[in-house]
């Protein structure tokens, strides 16, 4: 995990002395350099979740094929999945169906940033779809897994229906907002749904938004 971005990079291999592939670049390397050479295991490929920099940063440094589609290696067998919201380009890795690398899309006890109805629906009805022992291997901070977020998440539990929306009055830069959800984020500063005046619903940084 990278000191100041606190975005993740993965190694992840199929069996010591087997194969493996890196999920992101965007943490220092040398970790996960070190266990390859531990594992006794040559990296393959890149799997990239999305283009921001805080996930792409040592790319270049890696020499590998990078790769944002379904792919095969060794034992390792991955699906992809297009959860786009936080971005565009936004894909989410499931490897032998036991875990899945969410880039910015899902955290523990929150959400990315981003298209609101976009990110609800890859929230929704991808990554909430997969079993619920699935581990969850996020692109900033702790793990977590599909059921615990699908119990727990402050975001999914109101999408879900069981947890009413908020109507704290609140302000967003300039604008009157309500706050719908507040929850924990992973840099600490808190995630929040906040609806407009005019009805659009936008999740935004904690620091965004003024409350009482």
């Amino acid at each position: 995990m990278h000191p100041d971005w606190l975005s993740n990079a993965y190694l992840v291999a199929d069996e010591e002395g087997g194969s493996a592939v890196f999920v992101d670049s965007g943490a220092a390397l040398e970790p996960l350099q070190a266990a390859a050479e531990r594992w006794r295991v040559e990296p393959e490929l890149v799997l990239r979740t999305h283009s921001h920099h805080d996930h792409v940063a040592h790319e270049s440094e890696l020499g590998l094929p990078v790769r944002i589609d379904a792919v095969e290696v060794g034992g390792l067998r991955v699906d992809a999945l297009p959860t786009p919201g936080h971005s565009d380009d936004m894909v989410a890795f499931v490897v032998n169906d036991e875990a899945v690398f969410t880039g910015d899309t899902l955290f523990k006890d929150s959400v990315g940033g981003g298209n609101f109805e976009q990110l609800r629906r890859s929230v929704m009805d991808i990554l909430m779809k997969l079993p619920p022992d699935t581990r969850v291997l996020p692109g900033h901070t702790e793990e977590t897994t599909i059921g615990r977020e699908w119990e727990e998440n402050p975001f999914v539990r109101v999408w879900r229906g069981i947890e009413p929306e908020g109507t704290e009055p609140c302000r967003v830069g300039r604008e009157e907002a309500t706050l719908v959800v507040w929850s924990p984020d992973y840099d600490g500063g808190g995630k929040a749904w906040v609806r407009f005046a005019d009805g659009r619903d936008a999740i935004v940084g904690g620091s965004k938004v003024e409350r009482g």
